[in-house]
C-alpha cells in the first residue's frame, strides 16, 4: 500500500513538473498576452546584444536557442512584467531570480510555496537583501513586523491559481475575470469555458451575433460578453 502511495505522490509531483516545461507559446505570444513591447520577451528569455556587450537571459539560465516559451516561462514573464510597470531594472531582478533558481529550483516566480509560506517569504527576503534589491524593487516587505508580498507581487498573486504549489491557470486581466489561460486546455490561450476569446471576436466581427454565439459554443450570454470585453481591452492596451 504504502509503494502505491509513494507512486501516486511522484506521479503528481512529475505532472507538476511537466506542466511547467510545457512548450505552447511563441515569443510573439508572450508579448501579446503579457502586454509586452514586441521583441521583450525574446530579450528577457534568450538574452540580447547591445553596444557589443551580451546581457544574459533573466528568465532562463542560459540561452535555448529555439522559439518556443514554456507555460512556467510565460507565468514567470507576467510577474516580471508587474515589476517592470513600475519602473523596476529588469537587468537587477536577475541576480534574484538566479539566487531563487537556486534555492527553489526551476520556474521559482511560477511556484507558490516561496510566496505563501513565512519560511519561503523569509528566504525570499533574505535572498533581496544580499542581491541589494531595494524598494520599490522588493519581494516582499516587512510591515509591523510582518512579512508581506509587495503591492507588485500581491497584484499578480492575486490573478493566479495554484494546484500542487505551481501555477496551473493564470487571470490574464483583473476586469474580466472569467477568461482563463490554462495550459491544458485551447493551447493556454485565453478562454472562457476552453473557447478562445479571439475566435469569438472574430466571429462577432464576422457578424455572428452574441446570443447565436452563445448557443453554437454553449456559453452563457455574459461569458460572450466577458469574452469580447477582454479582446478589447487587450486590444486597446496593446495599440497603447
Amino acid at each position: 500500500m504504502s509503494e502505491r502511495i509513494v507512486g501516486a505522490t511522484c506521479h503528481d509531483e512529475c505532472v507538476s513538473e511537466s506542466l511547467l516545461d510545457r512548450a505552447i507559446y511563441a515569443y510573439a505570444d508572450v508579448d501579446r498576452l503579457v502586454g509586452l513591447r514586441a521583441g521583450t520577451a525574446r530579450r528577457w528569455l534568450d538574452g540580447y546584444t547591445r553596444g557589443g556587450v551580451f546581457y544574459p537571459p533573466v528568465l532562463r539560465p542560459e540561452p535555448a536557442g529555439q522559439d518556443v516559451v514554456t507555460w512556467g516561462e510565460m507565468v514567470e514573464a507576467r510577474l516580471l512584467s508587474e515589476f517592470r510597470e513600475r519602473d523596476v531594472p529588469v537587468q537587477r531582478m536577475r541576480p534574484a531570480i538566479v539566487k531563487l533558481r537556486s534555492e527553489f529550483g526551476s520556474y521559482p516566480l511560477a511556484r507558490a510555496r516561496p510566496w505563501l509560506d513565512v519560511d519561503g517569504r523569509e528566504l525570499v527576503r533574505v535572498v533581496q537583501d544580499e542581491v541589494g534589491l531595494a524598494s520599490p524593487m522588493l519581494l516582499v516587505v516587512v510591515r509591523n513586523d510582518q512579512l508581506m508580498l509587495s503591492r507588485s507581487a500581491q497584484r499578480f498573486y492575486d490573478t493566479v491559481e495554484y494546484a500542487d504549489d505551481i501555477a496551473r491557470r493564470l487571470h490574464p486581466e483583473v476586469r474580466t475575470r472569467g477568461v482563463v489561460m490554462d495550459p491544458e486546455f485551447a493551447f493556454g490561450q485565453p478562454a472562457v469555458r476552453s473557447v478562445r476569446t479571439d475566435v469569438l471576436a472574430e466571429d462577432y466581427r464576422a457578424g455572428t451575433s452574441r446570443d447565436d454565439m452563445a448557443d453554437l459554443y454553449e456559453l452563457t450570454a455574459e461569458q460572450v460578453d466577458e469574452a469580447l470585453r477582454f479582446e478589447m481591452i487587450a486590444g486597446r492596451d496593446r495599440a497603447a
